[in-house]
């Protein structure tokens, strides 16, 4: 059995105003997020509002469009906007990068934290949960949207995407499920005393990129690159950084734990 992915990626349309998935997607992750983190932070003895949330995540949206836009224009396709200066800012044209994304929330973790007076890891411990979950939401968003499909199979939950070569992995539903995984775990372990600071957050970077690496062998690389060493993407080459950086800093921040033991 095979599957046809005809889902139009519109929701609604109210005369030129079009309500897509994707945008609703965006909407539900932060929505998510806003909720969630006051009461993760509850959890962890943080004196933290909803109001706190609103800035926070108004701060993640704003560094993370713009550092998720400059690391692909940079990484992905340099030569195409040195051609086009002005497509740098057509966002609504696509090309977005997750790892640039990553590194913008970093930078609006960094300034909250040091406006409420709290070391980072205090909300890069919290937010990393409600991330996974609304990163996993927005895969099924672009499985919808037929972007960022996979490889041409023959197995039989293949998906032919409108005006894409064969029958593709579903590799978006694949990344979802391996978003899932991650908040599960970082959810079972959230009220845990024994964690030293920072161990969620580089927990969570370390199952992404781990999990993402063998996810990207079912993934289309990107056309203007292709694959390098053959075999690998360039997805996978920064998600190796990823878990390797991860796993070394679980062990820095976990390390005195270890030693008494």
């Amino acid at each position: 059995m095979v599957f046809y992915s005809n889902i139009d990626p519109v929701l609604v349309h109210l005369g030129p105003l079009e309500i897509r998935y994707y945008g609703l997607a965006f909407l539900v992750g932060f929505l998510i997020g806003y909720f969630m983190f006051p009461y993760l932070a509850r959890l962890r003895g943080l004196k933290l509002t909803k109001d706190d949330s609103a800035d926070l995540f108004f701060y993640i949206a704003i560094f993370g469009v713009i550092g998720s836009r400059i690391l692909y224009i940079l990484i992905y396709n340099l030569k195409f906007y040195l051609q086009n200066p002005f497509e740098m800012i057509a966002v609504w044209h696509g090309g977005l990068s997750f790892h640039g994304g990553f590194l913008g929330a970093l930078i609006a973790f960094y300034y909250f934290a040091r406006k409420k007076g709290l070391h980072f890891y205090d909300v890069a411990d919290i937010v990393a949960i409600p991330a996974a979950l609304g990163f996993a939401i927005g895969r099924v968003a672009n499985f919808i949207n037929g972007e960022l499909y996979g490889r041409i199979t023959t197995m039989p939950w293949g998906v032919k995407f409108p005006g894409v070569e064969g029958f593709r992995h579903p590799s978006q539903l694949y990344e979802s499920f391996k978003n899932l995984m991650i908040f599960a775990v970082l959810w079972n372990l959230k009220s845990s005393k024994k964690l030293a600071k920072g161990t969620l957050f580089w927990l969570f970077v370390t199952m992404y990129g781990g999990l993402r690496f063998i996810m990207e062998f079912f993934r289309q690389p990107d056309e203007q690159l292709g694959f390098f060493f053959k075999y690998f993407s360039m997805g996978q080459i920064i998600c190796s950084i990823m878990f390797i950086v991860g796993a070394f800093m679980l062990w820095y921040v976990n390390r005195r734990s270890i030693k008494l033991k």
